[in-house]
């Protein structure tokens, strides 16, 4: 513990979680949705009455911030960063916040809707939360946790530092971003600005896991264009692109290279959306693998897959394209150890074992460190998350602003 430090993170949590911040994927401003800003604005003024007297909120809804240094060595400069939206999986409208004091292995019922249950059995990491306290949201609603957790850890991190000069840290970059659950959370962010050498996204889950790799990410847009006629009279005329598409998606492997039937380091080929007419029909995949070569390799199966079943419809024809997402960001975390090192020193002087993941996803760590800002994962607790039963515990919350303090320190001792 810090010295009887009385921890913000948790009672900050419970306002920010209460802020509508979903993000659109279907929007083209930047942020996808201005809600947004309604939590950043709240932060930007929470560090200002901290003592951050640099925080500040651009157009496109970042907000960035300095913690001076208070070493005379010359350290790298860190930053910290979440992101603030919500994902569009599941409502974050009127989230209402339920803690369950003294967990003890009972079936939590959630109140809004008495058919969520969070159960042990189905949710085995709770073992581990015995005699801790519990939030959830109340049935309705997704909690939020994912990434206002890390939000509040942060901002913790601020209060700590801020009310303890004493403690040794080189110069701390604070950045909150809006949309990283559409994938756009990098896309504004200003790095010549922000300043930084190194990054830490907190956006991780279970006590004392450090992620230092993602999948690699491409997507695919499928058009095919078939024959459009009057139904009345379309014998031997009309090419239904849509009962097309639905050839394809019916080929598609149902036991392998997807992700319903794949885990650990197995990759896969994934729809995510298909729309259109008769005329013309548009199926958007996501291609994933934690091998970048691996990539073309889907890719190129897919792409025979298409071909094979438009082959079979003369009039018919396709249009194929590729765009790249994201890279594995162990590419360039390998070229930097130290920053993966420090973390695992952190989280072993916090009290707690180190466990390395692989995420199966994305995350702004991945762009960042692509950017020039190599940046792996440290968790925040959170759980079960993009669904009515997300939740986290107090207990991890604050374990997770325990190992950011270590970590500016383990920084200002090796500089």
């Amino acid at each position: 513990m810090l010295n009887n430090y009385r921890f913000t993170a948790p009672e900050r949590f419970l306002r920010y979680v209460q802020v509508d911040t979903q993000s659109d994927p279907h929007s083209l401003t930047q942020p996808s949705t201005e809600k947004q800003k309604d939590l950043s604005v709240m932060l930007v003024r929470e560090l200002k009455e901290i003592g951050v007297a640099d925080a500040h909120l651009d157009e496109y809804g970042y907000v960035y911030a300095t913690i001076p240094s208070t070493s005379a060595k010359k350290v790298p400069v860190i930053c910290f960063c979440a992101h603030v939206d919500t994902a569009p999986d599941c409502s974050g409208t009127n989230v209402k916040p339920v803690v369950h004091k003294n967990y003890s292995g009972q079936d939590i019922v959630l109140p809004d809707d008495k058919s969520q249950v969070l159960r042990l059995e189905e949710n085995p990491y709770l073992e581990t939360q015995m005699g801790n306290d519990i939030i959830t949201a109340s049935g309705l609603t997704l909690l939020g946790s994912d990434d206002k957790a890390g939000v509040a850890e942060i901002m913790d991190l601020a209060n700590y530092l801020v009310s303890n000069p004493g403690v040794p840290h080189g110069e701390i970059k604070i950045l909150f971003t809006p949309d990283e659950e559409v994938g756009r959370g990098t896309v504004k962010a200003d790095l010549g600005k922000l300043g930084a050498q190194f990054g830490y996204t907190l956006d991780g889950g279970e006590r004392g896991n450090l992620e230092d790799e993602t999948f690699s990410a491409d997507g695919v847009k499928v058009v095919i264009n078939g024959v459009s006629a009057h139904p009345g009279y379309a014998k031997d005329k009309m090419v239904n692109a849509l009962k097309i598409a639905g050839q394809i998606l019916g080929a598609l492997p149902k036991d392998r290279l997807a992700p319903e039937a794949t885990e650990g380091r197995r990759g896969f080929i994934h729809p995510v959306h298909i729309e259109g007419t008769a005329e013309r029909a548009t199926i958007e995949f996501i291609i994933r693998d934690f091998e970048t070569p691996g990539l073309k390799k889907k890719e190129d199966f897919l792409r025979t897959l298409v071909e094979e079943t438009v082959r079979v419809f003369p009039k018919a024809s396709f249009e194929y394209q590729v765009s790249e997402q994201y890279r594995n960001m162990k590419e360039v975390l390998d070229q930097h150890p130290q920053v993966v090192a420090y973390a695992r020193e952190a989280i072993t002087r916090a009290g707690m074992e180190v466990r390395m993941e692989s995420i199966r996803g994305g995350t702004d760590g991945s762009r960042l460190s692509f950017m020039g800002l190599p940046c792996p994962n440290i968790f925040t607790g959170m759980q079960a998350i993009h669904s009515k039963l997300e939740h986290i515990s107090v207990q991890d919350m604050e374990k997770a602003v325990e190992t950011l303090v270590h970590l500016v320190q383990v920084w200002e001792e090796k500089a």
